[in-house]
């Protein structure tokens, strides 16, 4: 169905949303905004990068937190333009739900309602001040093959690889790093051995860093050549 397939959730300690599915939850137990800024703008090194025309892409687009998160630190970074977004996601989350999940953290609410409203249109491709986002539905072994995009960093930030070992196999790192500008980056919540071995594999220098909260690591890779 052109919509993609809702997913199931469930509401757990006091509004986080969990992926039944998968079982596990769309961002941290802790503070998911701060988890954001650590793995995936820090991790990218941002806003320190960010320039004119800059893309971010990114497996699994959740509850937009991540977007949001981006565009705060773009408009903070005062660049001028607009942000490109791009992100990759099989089960979009109703607009109910993701309003609900987005009350959590009241610094992204507050930008949040030009997006929330898009959303609720069933806008996938939409422009709000600072930011040009595009959310392709589907599988993305299917559907990133086929994207004419090149991203400057990626949030990877699919559901755990225990639970959703699809979304991280060596086949998708190599489309990632096929579709990477060169000397662009990613992040990854995960420090998993199999993802770090299909990034370095797919042209990345990979750098384990230390995690989030109780997280003990994650992962961070730089692409100097495109593949």
């Amino acid at each position: 169905m052109a919509e993609g397939q809702r997913p199931e959730i469930e509401w757990r300690d006091g509004g986080v949303p969990v992926a039944t599915r998968f079982d596990d939850p769309y961002f941290s137990l802790g503070d998911g905004l701060a988890e954001t800024r650590h793995v995936f703008l820090a991790g990218n090194d941002l806003p320190g990068r960010f320039r004119p025309g800059f893309h971010i892409a990114e497996l699994g687009f959740g509850t937009g937190l991540n977007m949001l998160a981006a565009l705060i630190a773009w408009r903070g970074a005062d660049v001028g333009g607009a942000l490109r977004y791009t992100s990759f996601e099989a089960f979009p989350m109703a607009p109910g739900d993701v309003a609900t999940a987005l009350d959590a953290f009241p610094e992204a609410r507050a930008v949040a309602e030009p997006f929330l409203e898009a959303w609720a249109r069933g806008d996938r491709r939409f422009a709000i001040d600072g930011i040009e986002v595009e959310v392709i539905l589907g599988d993305a072994r299917a559907t990133l093959p086929g994207w004419g995009g090149q991203a400057d960093a990626w949030f990877l930030d699919g559901f755990s690889p225990a639970k959703n070992p699809e979304l991280w196999g060596a086949e998708l790192m190599a489309e990632v790093a096929r579709h990477t500008a060169p000397g662009g980056s990613a992040a990854t919540y995960t420090a998993a051995g199999f993802v770090r071995r299909g990034l370095a594999a797919a042209g990345f220098a990979v750098e384990r860093r230390p995690g989030f909260g109780r997280k003990r690591h994650m992962t961070v890779a730089r692409l100097e050549h495109s593949g």
